[in-house]
């Protein structure tokens, strides 16, 4: 399962990996990474994500670019 949502007023993306509880999450800068009990990457939180995307955009090999942004 991967589920990604864009919440404009905010401008904050969510990508979900899975539909499992959340038990903790750890933040690095402007991402939140929630985890299950076992410790799977449940959800994705990025913060800015506007920002985030412009910066990771300029270290993406072209063949992603395309894909992602086509």
């Amino acid at each position: 399962m991967l589920e990604v949502k864009y919440n404009k007023k905010d401008n904050t993306m969510f990508i979900w990996f899975s539909r499992e509880p959340v038990f903790f999450a750890e933040q690095t800068k402007n991402v939140i990474v929630h985890f299950s009990k076992s410790g799977k990457p449940v959800l994705m939180e990025v913060l800015e994500a506007t920002d985030f995307l412009k910066k990771a955009s300029l270290v993406l090999p072209g063949k992603v670019k395309r894909e992602i942004f086509a």
